[in-house]
């Protein structure tokens, strides 16, 4: 297609008439939204059971890492590339094939004997998992018409939101009473159940048969080797920066600055080639079309915030609130809780009051929840801090199904399956930099803080020296010599010393969190404006 042409096709909003299966098509959705739920499900279950794969494997806890960035690497690389495999082997064919080499690949991760072998099966499980969510996604939009497609994304929103949020505790409690090789094991069942109902539901639009049938008689469907290496390095490259970032103190390793570099040669490139391509493998033109690119921004916001509070509150109430793995997990819950009781209100709320506005909504109530979480101290209990997450929960619910209505409001059909692939990338990459951001500013806030307050603990401060006094007295009470009371008073403040650092530290990050939930309001408010799907049943 012609950039006049594509430019043609994206200036008016498209009239949209959706695929009409034989069956109920929110069977459908409950299908591929299992498959995806599986999927996500497995990007954040294997974290807590890193050292017991370590000690299983015989192998150190930096070298078992790879186990999760094999994955994610995969993952990156395969995702923009998915509306281009779909269109090769048909959306169907192709959803089925990553199914299939999900469980397959899950099951050799259960068993792998050597660490070597389990990271390249989680690369197989990467590849397979990387074409769940955009093809989900690009099939609800086919399936549904514009007036049932909100409701539809509704459900997919509950699957990307409460996976990883069940993902930490269900890997902690499984490795606990069974062994880390089921964390890949409960795949299967749920892989085989997902891949049946493919198979009999799941059919290709009649649209999308004709387009590649035709491509491939008219000789028109080549493959991009240029654009695909260019893609697969470059973004393979950024997720290992992500990744490996923080361990290996960012720039000062020349492991990371090489990577760094091949990353932003190759995406720049990428970005040059398929602009200019005539059948890009990925379609950078669907960024001229203003609403498309803003939702990817805001997906690219909401998720840095999603995945960065989602790592920082377990590793925040078990390093200092003394929470099992489980226990810390369990505090995510009502965020997903009241994501999916909001679901059904947003739905209805989208006709009446515009997509903009429900973002809008959604951005300042994830703020206030990410400054309520900063303004927590060490005495707060449970009940704070899910609360606060179920006040995080609230925000998230009011932006999941605008932005994807968004997204695909003044798009033609024939561009929806690779618009989703692009949705979803900008998904994955928030949740990336928002991990590696997130680990990194914890660290390094922490470091501050505790500089600051080690200049307190010297003979001239009074306060310092009362303490120390005080507790000295009590352990020599105790049984304690004078010698050994006065180290171990030592040590009790500089150890709520360092604690207190860290909790500041986080504190911090949470404040940032805040800011960023905030920036997206400037977003939301250059989205230009449509006739919500409900209304009228057409963009």
């Amino acid at each position: 297609m012609s950039t006049q042409a594509l430019s043609g096709s994206l200036s008016a909003p498209a009239v949209q008439t959706a695929a009409k299966p034989a069956i109920n098509p929110w069977l459908i959705a409950i299908t591929v939204t299992l498959a995806t739920f599986m999927e996500l499900l497995d990007t954040s279950i294997a974290n807590v059971s890193l050292p017991h794969i370590a000690g299983g494997l015989a192998v150190s806890y930096d070298e078992s890492t790879w186990v999760l960035t094999s994955y994610l690497v995969a993952n990156a690389v395969v995702l923009p590339l998915s509306a281009w495999l779909s269109r090769v082997f048909g959306r169907k064919n192709y959803y089925m094939a990553c199914v299939a080499l999900f469980v397959a690949s899950s099951f050799l991760c259960g068993i792998a004997p050597s660490l070597g072998l389990l990271v390249f099966f989680r690369i197989l499980q990467g590849v397979g998992g990387g074409g769940l969510a955009p093809v989900e996604q690009a099939i609800l939009v086919d399936t549904f018409p514009g007036a049932k497609r909100a409701a539809a994304f509704a459900l997919y929103s509950m699957a990307i939101v409460t996976a990883p949020a069940v993902g930490p505790p269900l890997g902690g409690w499984i490795t606990d009473h069974f062994s880390w090789r089921w964390v890949f094991f409960i795949n299967v069942p749920i892989g085989l159940v997902s891949l049946i109902l493919t198979h009999r539901l799941v059919s290709d639009p009649p649209q999308f048969v004709e387009e590649a049938k035709a491509a491939r008689i008219g000789g028109k469907l080549k493959i991009d080797y240029i654009g695909i290496s260019l893609i697969a390095l470059g973004f393979g490259a950024l997720e290992i920066v992500l990744d490996k970032g923080q361990r290996e103190d960012w720039f000062e390793s020349h492991f990371i600055v090489i990577f760094l570099s091949i990353a932003i040669t190759a995406l720049v490139a990428a970005v040059t080639y398929e602009w200019r391509h005539h059948d890009p493998v990925v379609e950078i033109q669907l960024f001229r079309e203003r609403n498309f690119a803003l939702a990817n921004a805001l997906y690219f916001g909401f998720f840095f915030v999603l995945f960065g509070s989602t790592v920082l509150i377990p590793q925040v109430l078990q390093s200092l609130y003394g929470y099992t793995a489980t226990d810390a997990g369990l505090v995510l819950g009502p965020g997903a809780f009241v994501i999916v009781l909001m679901a059904p209100v947003v739905v209805r709320l989208i006709p009446k009051t515009g997509a903009k506005k429900l973002i809008l909504v959604g951005s300042i109530f994830v703020g206030l929840a990410m400054w309520r979480f900063a303004s927590l101290d060490l005495g707060s209990d449970y009940r704070a801090y899910a609360l606060a997450r179920a006040l995080q929960g609230v925000g998230l619910g009011f932006f999941f199904v605008p932005v994807s209505s968004l997204a695909y409001s003044y798009l033609p059909m024939n561009k929806n399956n690779k618009a989703s692939s692009i949705t979803n990338l900008f998904r994955n990459l928030g949740g990336s930099f928002g991990v590696a951001f997130m680990t990194t500013m914890l660290e390094r806030r922490t470091q501050f803080h505790h500089s600051v307050l080690v200049q307190q603990l010297t003979p001239d401060n009074p306060i310092f020296n009362q303490k120390l006094e005080t507790i000295t007295q009590y352990l020599t009470g105790a049984g304690s010599s004078a010698a050994d009371a006065s180290q171990k008073a030592y040590g009790l403040i500089s150890g709520v010393a360092n604690q207190q650092a860290a909790f500041l530290g986080s504190l911090d990050c949470f404040y940032l969190l805040g800011w960023v939930a905030l920036g997206t309001l400037v977003l939301a408010l250059m989205t230009k404006p449509y006739r919500s799907a409900g209304s009228a049943g057409a963009h």
